[in-house]
């Protein structure tokens, strides 16, 4: 009975992390959780201080496994569990803004880039589906894989749009950059990130240059999206 016990304990915090850090696991649940591993922190150590035994047999007259290393061990893994479930949405929210301050950055130099680029050839480079386009790699100042953005699964896009290409109002021409989330509509890496909350396949963390930026050409301009400098 111990080693069962201990044995489905010990999956608890591997699990807390995994589905915390997949943006699944539901929050409503963080605060009775540290409390349950808390309680069984706290009848660990009671049991540890007073001597007894944890499922004791009486019929065999001992437990099977002694009752020191059960009760440290649920010690262990409690700990561990409740620093996950403290800690790890920290360590989340860390990473999540390292990406966004990176997003900003390499925006910021691909705008200048489209800009020489634009000096040089008379005009901004023509759309590219889900890509940089070809011929800016001279003009690009920070080094990188490209078209790969920070978010795992992102990549960069370069939009630009003429007012009848857009499906909606208000219609004029549109250059933007685009970090978009999904190769197709089932096949989406969204971050867990208040202002992804609600996208789609169509949505876009965008930089915005010119015209009526939006997510999507065939999409509204108030689809859901984030302007990351308007």
């Amino acid at each position: 009975m111990g080693k069962t016990v201990a044995f489905l304990y010990t999956l608890v915090p591997p699990s807390l992390v995994g589905s915390q850090w997949l943006g699944v696991f539901p929050e409503i649940l963080r605060t009775p959780l540290i409390a349950t591993m808390g309680a069984v922190l706290a009848f660990a150590l009671l049991s540890r201080m007073t001597g007894k035994k944890l499922f004791y047999n009486r019929r065999m007259g001992h437990t099977g496994d002694s009752g020191f290393t059960l009760i440290e061990l649920l010690m262990v893994i409690s700990i561990i569990g409740m620093l996950a479930a403290i800690l790890i949405p920290s360590i989340i929210n860390v990473r999540g803004k390292a990406y966004y301050s990176r997003a900003k950055a390499e925006f910021a130099s691909l705008h200048k880039s489209l800009e020489l680029y634009a000096l040089d050839k008379g005009s901004y480079p023509p759309d590219t589906g889900r890509d940089l386009p070809p011929g800016l790699e001279p003009y690009l100042s920070t080094s990188g894989t490209w078209p790969d953005a920070p978010w795992p699964g992102s990549v960069y896009d370069w939009d630009t749009w003429s007012a009848a290409e857009l499906a909606y109002e208000p219609k004029a021409p549109v250059q933007q950059i685009s970090i978009r989330f999904c190769t197709t509509p089932s096949t989406c890496t969204i971050p867990n990130e208040s202002w992804a909350s609600n996208f789609d396949y169509y949505s876009a963390l965008y930089y915005c240059i010119s015209g009526p930026c939006r997510s999507h050409s065939s999409r509204p301009a108030n689809h859901p999206g984030y302007c990351i400098n308007c």
